[in-house]
């Protein structure tokens, strides 16, 4: 904190002592007699929340404190939480704005974001880095940036943008609103890490440590990591950590017990926190050390659903107790992130208030943030700013158009065995399995009565030229194909497809529209969305426009190609996840995860 913001502080400190302990100073507002939710003794219980500027005075009796200008807001037969935060999350797969984002976030209780901008890290490094936290930096709401200190997670099985390692943390841990580094994906596969590209490891270390000595926090990523390994990966991240990627009870009471504060995800596509949370409603263990985050949410859900409001209200139906569900989204994230001005609800803490009207619903009728009503019913009250995104965070797209040629899978005989990635819906998991396609002069088919669809990754920052090639099963298109230049981490161009035709249309128009998605049937482009902004976010358009375009862009995959899984694309994106298991698809071709290798899709 500067000097000039330590002695603001003090002033309002010594101000909000002149209300309470003078006769003829009174509160701004009062939220009159409602039900409030304490997280720090787990009750609720009947009060008055008294607020002076952007802080609370007083979470008990306020009475003495209403003035002739004080505004009384009745809030009996309500409940009065702290402002929800998202611990872990990614803009750019809402593929909206932070500020769009916010939009819709703020009216469902969320005050606090905590994003990782790991994705445009990988496709423009630290100048794509530096945008979002100067956006970071004007909205209104408490948005933080985790930031990658390395990019691509698994060098030389797969091509970002720009290579972030160890040399660039000095300069964008130190950007606005920076305050750690975030999921160190480079560690998560910890033994054939440690075997094949140990100088990672090396590079990695120096990072964290950096980062520790300045007083950041690093955020940790082990899934299905266990015994050694797992001591390995904590001690990676300077020996408190987090994780995302726990997808089993068994996992979730290991981290808890050797200290991980585990992120139970719940977002559009990726469901974890059910399994996660018997580790609490079947073995008791303590929860302190559980939080609620989504890591990747789409438009429409945010828009339909709500946020942060909906993942408690998911977790209170699994049989978790409300006020201890809430503690996930308020206490504990604050607690990890050292958050010493909110989390919770007393004196001089930020009057960050979700004013909640039916608790078991987690329907939220109206939100303060640092003092102000910004949103009532669902309507958001406040105007936000427009940030400018600068034109050296576009044209990120800089290969050239393919050809059917270059996408083919060759073999000999009449039929082939391929390789083919298997899609567990929810998950960014999935499996692999071998099956039998037929061949048609030397080229490999997708088959759609077995739904083997082919799937290739091309490498778009033009930088090899690269491109993997693999088959897929879990889609069932039936015909047409769709392309997209959202394809984690690395953010290549990601297509599947019941034919080469339409794969290279959709690719080919990807490139042409300088990022975004793309749908194609009969070789013509069906529906498309451009994103501008690092290939991944669209500056052109609002949260409820984004939400809308999806809704259609889904729609047409559904109804005129037969996919069969929801957020076909999200889903899609996920397969190219070089770091989670079983197989995945990168530029460089078809990754078996496991053992940090790549395979031929093609068995010979």
């Amino acid at each position: 904190m500067s000097d000039a913001l330590v002695i603001k502080q003090a002033i309002e400190y010594r101000g909000l002592i002149d209300v309470l302990m003078s006769e003829n100073h009174f509160a701004d507002i009062v939220l009159y007699q409602g039900n409030i939710i304490n997280v720090l003794t787990r009750e609720i219980y009947q009060g008055d929340i008294a607020i002076k500027g952007k802080y609370i005075l007083v979470v008990g009796d306020g009475e003495k404190l209403i003035g002739p200008e004080t505004i009384v807001v009745d809030v009996r037969g309500k409940y009065l939480s702290p402002g929800f935060i998202d611990s872990h999350m990614h803009f750019e797969s809402s593929m909206l704005t932070i500020t769009e984002f916010s939009k819709l976030s703020i009216p469902s209780g969320t005050t606090t974001l905590v994003a990782d901008p790991h994705e445009i890290g990988n496709a423009l490094g630290p100048i794509g880095m530096k945008a979002m936290a100067e956006e970071a930096n004007i909205v209104p709401n408490h948005v933080h940036l985790v930031v990658p200190a390395l990019t691509p997670d698994c060098p030389g099985l797969e091509t970002a943008g720009y290579d972030v390692t160890s040399k660039d943390m000095k300069e964008i841990l130190n950007y606005p609103n920076v305050i750690g580094i975030g999921e160190l994906q480079g560690f998560s596969n910890a033994k054939h890490v440690y075997r094949n590209t140990p100088e990672v490891i090396t590079d990695l270390v120096a990072s964290t440590v950096y980062a520790k000595s300045i007083g950041k926090i690093v955020d940790g990523n082990a899934p299905e990591l266990f015994g050694n390994e797992l001591a390995a990966h904590i001690i990676s991240t300077g020996g408190t950590c987090s994780c995302h990627e726990t997808t089993t009870k068994e996992e979730c009471i290991e981290k808890l017990r050797q200290g991980v504060y585990v992120f139970m995800r719940e977002g559009s596509t990726q469901r974890n926190m059910a399994e996660c949370i018997k580790a609490i409603t079947e073995e008791g263990l303590d929860s302190r050390r559980c939080i609620l985050a989504t890591d990747d949410m789409v438009a429409e859900d945010l828009e339909k659903l709500g946020h942060m409001n909906e993942i408690v209200r998911r977790t209170i139906a699994e049989g978790v107790d409300p006020i201890e569900a809430i503690q996930m989204v308020t206490l504990n994230p604050s607690t990890y992130f050292g958050f010493k001005d909110r989390g919770e609800l007393a004196p001089g803490k930020l009057a960050d208030i979700a004013i909640i009207d039916d608790l078991k619903e987690m329907k939220i009728e109206a939100v303060f943030l640092e003092g102000k009503l910004v949103a009532s019913q669902g309507t958001l009250l406040i105007d936000m700013p427009k940030y400018i995104y600068p034109s050296n965070v576009k044209n990120s797209v800089k290969c050239k158009p393919i050809t059917e040629e270059d996408i083919k899978i060759k073999a000999e005989a009449s039929e082939a065995r391929v390789r083919c990635i298997e899609l567990i819906p929810d998950q960014n998991l999935s499996e692999g399995l071998e099956l039998k396609v037929r061949t048609q002069q030397g080229t490999v088919l997708p088959d759609t009565r077995q739904d083997a669809l082919q799937i290739v990754c091309v490498e778009r920052y033009g930088r090899n030229g690269s491109i993997g090639k693999a088959f897929v099963k879990g889609f069932g298109l039936q015909q047409g194909a769709f392309a997209e230049s959202v394809a984690h981490d690395t953010h290549n161009i990601i297509a599947i497809g019941a034919n080469l035709k339409d794969m290279v249309t959709a690719i080919n128009h990807v490139i042409e529209i300088g990022g975004g998605i793309a749908v194609t049937k009969n070789g013509r482009i069906i529906e498309e969305l451009r994103l501008p902004v690092g290939g991944l976010i669209t500056d052109e358009l609002t949260g409820s426009e984004v939400s809308r375009k999806i809704a259609d862009l889904e729609k047409s995959v559904k109804e005129q190609l037969g996919c069969k899984v929801h957020a076909p694309f999200m889903h899609l994106s996920f397969l190219a996840l070089s770091t989670s298991p079983k197989w995945k698809i990168t530029d460089q071709g078809l990754i078996d995860v496991n053992n940090f290798e790549i395979l031929p899709p093609v068995i010979e």
